[in-house]
């Protein structure tokens, strides 16, 4: 079952409302996107602990709802 980029995006900034966050639809078909996430929320966090976070955001939902998730995750410069 396909999860569209819009609930991703909506979760993940429920759980960090100052982040700048950009899905991409890598192929077209719901299950596999990339997500770039830019939050303070990062700031002093290794990038393992950066994408716990998001993921966190996601509620269990992956290898679920969400397929594949290809995460960056920066700090605002």
């Amino acid at each position: 079952m396909a999860m569209p980029a819009g609930e991703i995006e909506a979760l993940i900034r429920a759980a960090l409302p100052d982040a700048d966050v950009k899905i991409t639809d890598l192929a077209g078909d719901g299950d596999h996107y990339a997500a770039h996430v830019v939050s303070a929320a990062f700031a002093g966090k290794s990038r393992v602990a950066q994408h716990q976070l998001v993921y966190r955001a996601l509620g269990g939902r992956m290898g679920g709802e969400l397929h594949a998730l290809q995460l960056t995750t920066a700090v605002p410069t």
